[in-house]
């Protein structure tokens, strides 16, 4: 994995795009590779991929059935 430069991330954000710093600790690292023109994050969420995540991922009900997490 590679580190982020956070010293060229809050200068491209906080002088480049004018954000407040409250705006820009508040953006995703996609939302920010958006509005710095990176490239495209992917083909949209299909239903089949939806099920496969939820068969990876489960939630965990507190150890019952409930339906509260």
């Amino acid at each position: 994995m590679t580190a982020f430069d956070w010293p060229v991330l809050m200068r491209a954000g906080l002088r480049g795009l004018g954000l407040r710093p409250a705006e820009f600790w508040a953006l995703t690292p996609a939302e920010l590779v958006l509005l710095l023109g990176g490239g495209e994050c992917g083909a949209p969420l299909d239903r089949a991929r939806l099920d496969e995540l939820a068969r990876a991922f489960p939630d965990r009900v507190n150890g019952g059935t409930d339906g509260r997490v």
